[in-house]
């Protein structure tokens, strides 16, 4: 009936681009849907610490650790996969209804290809940073929280963005640090810490009884409720004689902690082992 009217055109090219817009809407509500799913799954992930435990809840404090680094993770790589996707459906989308609007899109293409390559030859840097935050986040090199020595600063990660990373120092001053100058990092967060204390002790002191000391010192800590259940992971170790001198010999002992933990549980040795030592009569000997 409308075939010979003269807007009859104008109808069905809108008609058409009215639905091409509606099926990029509909692609790309499914496509972050397939990836809020991968995201949930990823972030729901089996716990990898039940290897070292040992019949006891230690590890509790690093399974909940794992699952908020892994759910910190997913969401962040989720977000940048679902940019990523609305930016290729409606791209197409876009170019799609130029073509049926018959406006030449070869052009168009050809001044964005352009347009990008000098884009890229002066924003090497920022190409650089954005790599090497995709492959920080892939990775899991760090996350939000975590404490790192990043070369240039060392603090505790406020911020991460496929940019820069926002450190905070024991200063309080923060840093901010572009993810391509990072050429190592150091995580003292991830997975586990350890605690250690060197006990330098008078050169003719009876070794058999400063390690039976430092033994009970272990044990004690070990058995208390208040840091084997949520600071400490493993039994503390007591090493031999670490080193020794005309003066003096060290002892030490080891404890792996959750992650953060291990300053706090090396200020408890040092109480503990500060007190055994002085019910014991043994002198301590300045440090080597």
């Amino acid at each position: 009936m409308f075939g010979n009217a003269p807007w009859a055109p104008l109808v069905a090219s809108g008609i058409t681009i009215v639905l091409i817009l509606i099926l990029a809407f509909v692609v790309r509500n499914i496509t972050h849907r397939l990836i809020t799913r991968v995201v949930n799954q990823a972030a729901t992930g089996s716990s990898i610490t039940g290897r070292f435990r040992k019949g006891n809840g230690a590890t509790e404090g690093i399974d909940a650790l794992l699952h908020e680094r892994r759910k910190q993770r997913a969401e962040t790589m989720g977000s940048v996969l679902k940019h990523v996707a609305s930016i290729v459906v409606m791209g197409t989308a876009v170019l799609t209804v130029l073509d049926r609007l018959t406006i030449p899109i070869a052009p168009l293409l050809t001044s964005v290809g352009i347009l990008g390559v000098a884009i890229g030859f002066g924003a090497q840097e920022l190409v650089k940073d954005f790599i090497a935050g995709m492959f920080m986040l892939l990775e899991d090199q760090y996350g939000v929280g975590d404490v790192i020595d990043a070369g240039a600063a060392s603090g505790t990660v406020e911020a991460v963005t496929l940019r820069v990373t926002r450190l905070r120092d024991a200063d309080g001053r923060v840093w901010y640090v572009r993810n391509g100058t990072i050429t190592r990092v150091g995580n003292e967060s991830q997975g586990w810490s350890r605690a250690y204390l060197d006990v330098p002790v008078a050169y003719d002191s009876d070794v058999p009884a400063v390690r039976a000391l430092l033994d009970k010192v272990a044990d004690e800590i070990w058995g208390d409720p208040e840091f084997r259940e949520t600071m400490i992971v493993e039994e503390p170790s007591v090493f031999g004689v670490e080193q020794l001198s005309d003066s003096s010999m060290v002892f030490r002992i080891s404890a792996k902690t959750l992650p953060a933990q291990q300053a706090q549980v090396a200020r408890e040795l040092r109480l503990r082992v500060k007190s055994a030592l002085d019910s014991a009569g043994i002198a301590m000997a300045a440090s080597a």
